[in-house]
């Protein structure tokens, strides 16, 4: 019975291991697409901006949830684009239940007598959340084009003069835009949040781009071409992320994506670790949705190559890579003692060590994206190995969290659109306390997030006795990663 229940355990392991490793090649495979883009100097058709009879008309549109504390940034931002006002038109899309309502409108109808074409727009119900707001908004748009921006986004005035040119290629449904971070340096977790996004938003956004492969747009930052949201179906609120799920749909209908690397948009990160758990809940849950509602679609299509199939399966996949890092962390202890029981097994766990090679793999990964931005002296490689640590422990932390929405996703359990708490925070001088947006309810998550930091202690102190070491490292970064985001969570009320 113990021997069968080990070859269960093994399996489970390794098919854990092998799915991580196809991950891991998937991610190389984008780096050799990322540097060999790098070297090149593309051409493209683009609107003459000189020119007024090239000058295509643009709507902004601002989905907005009870942002009392970015309301005015927001808007002061926004009425500084750069742009003929006869050709733009900026929609507010209101949604707020708060007080807010009446600052923004205050704020709307001061901006409307400087003769800016702005309005304030406001419905009787939240009826499919983000994606139903921008969807009503649409309907009367005046624009062939659309820009998008979260609160917490501030595009630099000349945004849309870099942006809406490539859409003169009748092609481009979409323009994507990088993100920065303004509040990078202000603790582990807003750097490890930037880091993350950072290779996201090079490797990943520039890799697959550069191939024709399937991006997304990522909700914000990114300007639509309208006939583009109409002709993939337009705006759908049954996934937890609308931005993904569009993205695939526009794609499948031969619509092409353009990805600026070089156009930074500035943005305000998650500085509370409740926060946190929110926005990558309903990242990591939407994910497995759109696996679930699109990756037939897209393996049985017939206008798209195999390599662009599985990297489009691969990117719906993404999500999901938490539960295999879990499911190996989970049985990686059981593993130990499996090893040092039966020792005619000792080739199995020679084969998985190779698999470490996903790890290796990652870590050139993602400092190539990291020098890109931060610069590749000496003192930064040592920087980015600090960091990369870093992140791989608090991204392990969060590997139960993620997890769970990730089963909720693939199960298809219906939740709320959850938004993520704006705090309004450029420096770190600036305070999050006091927030009236931060949910005082600890996440029940929290109770085995507490257990599995002690579990991993265990499997930490499992190496003496045993007189094995070597997951020993993994274990620590478990025990670390568990640690933080339990004591992290317990201290900003998660």
């Amino acid at each position: 019975m113990g021997l069968a229940i080990a070859y269960i355990i093994i399996a489970i392991y390794s098919f854990a291991l092998l799915l991580i490793f196809f991950y891991s090649l998937a991610q190389l495979n984008l780096l050799v697409n990322y540097l060999g883009y790098k070297k090149r100097n593309e051409e493209a058709p683009k609107f003459n901006l000189l020119d007024p009879k090239e000058i295509p008309f643009v709507t902004i549109q601002l989905p907005i949830y009870n942002e009392e504390y970015v309301m005015e940034r927001l808007l002061e931002n926004i009425a500084k684009i750069e742009y003929p006002k006869s050709k733009l038109e900026i929609q507010v899309l209101d949604d707020s239940t708060d007080d807010s309502v009446i600052e923004t409108a205050q704020r709307v109808k001061e901006l409307q007598e400087t003769g800016l074409d702005i309005q304030h727009i406001r419905r009787e119900n939240r009826k499919g959340f983000k994606a139903g707001a921008l969807k009503e908004g649409l309907e009367i748009a005046k624009g062939d084009f659309i820009a998008i921006f979260d609160a917490d986004f501030l595009p630099e005035a000349d945004w849309l003069k870099k942006t809406v040119p490539y859409f003169k290629d009748e092609e481009i449904g979409v323009v994507q835009t990088r993100w920065g971070h303004i509040n990078r340096d202000y603790s582990t977790l807003t750097r490890i949040q930037a880091f993350a996004l950072d290779a996201h938003f090079t490797l990943e956004q520039v890799g697959r781009n550069s191939k024709g492969h399937f991006i997304n747009f990522n909700g914000t930052a990114g300007i639509w071409r309208k006939e583009c949201i109409f002709d993939a179906g337009n705006w759908e609120g049954d996934t937890l992320t609308e931005d993904l799920d569009l993205s695939y749909r526009a794609q499948l209908k031969n619509w092409k994506f353009k990805y600026l690397e070089d156009v930074e948009t500035p943005a305000e990160l998650p500085v509370v670790i409740s926060a946190a758990r929110s926005q990558q809940f309903r990242w990591n849950k939407g994910g497995a949705e759109n696996f679930r509602k699109t990756v037939w679609s897209v393996i049985t299509s017939k206008n798209i190559p195999f390599k662009t199939k599985f990297h489009g399966v691969m990117h719906l996949l993404n999500s999901s890579m938490f539960l295999c890092v879990f499911t190996v962390a989970l049985l990686s202890i059981p593993m130990l003692y499996i090893k040092n029981t039966y020792g005619h097994l000792g080739w199995v766990f020679e084969v998985t060590s190779f698999f470490i090679l996903s790890t290796i793999i990652l870590f050139v990964c993602y400092w190539f994206t990291y020098k890109s931005i931060q610069g590749s002296s000496f003192d930064n490689f040592v920087d980015y190995i600090k960091l990369f640590f870093t992140f791989f422990s608090v991204a392990l932390g969060f590997s139960l969290h993620n997890s769970v929405a990730v089963l909720e996703g693939h199960l298809g359990k219906r939740s709320e659109f959850v938004r993520t708490p704006k705090f309004n925070i450029n420096s770190i001088k600036d305070t999050w306390k006091g927030n009236k947006y931060l949910t005082t309810k600890l996440s029940p998550n929290m109770i085995l997030e507490f257990a599995l930091m002690i579990y991993f202690l265990f499997g930490m102190y499992s190496a003496i006795p045993l007189n094995d070491y070597g997951l020993f490292p993994f274990h620590l970064m478990l025990f670390l990663g568990f640690g933080f985001v339990f004591f992290k969570s317990l201290t900003s009320k998660a």
